[in-house]
């Protein structure tokens, strides 16, 4: 017989035995989320700083403590290599971190495509055999192939990431966008994440982390 696997509640792991924060007062340990704001307001950057204090154990934003550094794991499908290397080695200048023992991976493909069954397998095989602390994915917009989303498939993907978070134990940290209604003059980004599928308390974040870079 097929069943769920199942675990005695007193057998569960208790709180107290494992860290509350990944990044004390930003991100949960083992938190699958979505760090999202309007365009140009350093959501990148931010996610790159949080990359490499966790990889590092650096105060990220040089104020927040990481409570569990481990290796990064990182898809910026925007940005060029380049541009992401020139990135890093600034944040960590910055943090008095050395670049060439910083323990972040890039993932180097050119594109990531979440909404499909071989591109789901690949990633969890790269998550599988580096086992990172937290894994960042920069941005949305880029992780599947649909012209406009729905909260049904922001749901699914987001299960997918939950799904590799408890099999790995990783922290999950994706960048978007969210949508506005559109207007002649300001039409809304496609792709982005609709409105109501986004946490407040993510925005509020990131409006007040961006501003103390």
């Amino acid at each position: 017989m097929n069943t769920l696997p199942i675990q005695r509640a007193s057998q569960l792991a208790s709180a107290a035995a494992q860290s509350q924060w990944l990044v004390e007062g930003l991100w949960s340990d083992q938190a699958v989320g979505i760090l999202g704001g309007e365009p140009k307001c350093c959501k990148s950057f931010l996610a790159l700083d949080m990359a490499v204090c966790v990889a590092s154990g650096a105060a990220c934003l040089r104020h927040f403590p990481v409570h569990r550094p481990g290796s990064v794991l990182l898809f910026p499908a925007e940005d060029s290599l380049e541009v992401v290397r020139q990135r890093l080695e600034g944040i960590c200048s910055a943090a008095g971190v050395g670049f060439s023992s910083l323990s972040v991976d890039v993932i180097t493909a050119s594109a990531l495509r979440l909404d499909t069954a071989a591109d789901q397998q690949r990633l969890a095989n790269t998550v599988q055999a580096l086992q990172p602390r937290l894994l960042v994915l920069d941005p949305l917009i880029r992780l599947h192939r649909v012209m406009k989303t729905t909260l049904s498939q922001i749901a699914a993907l987001l299960s997918f990431l939950r799904q590799l978070q408890r099999q790995f134990q990783t922290a999950v940290l994706v960048c978007t966008t969210p949508e506005k209604t559109p207007t002649p003059a300001d039409p809304a980004r496609p792709c982005a994440v609709p409105a109501n599928c986004m946490a407040g308390a993510i925005q509020i974040f990131i409006c007040a982390a961006a501003a103390m870079l």
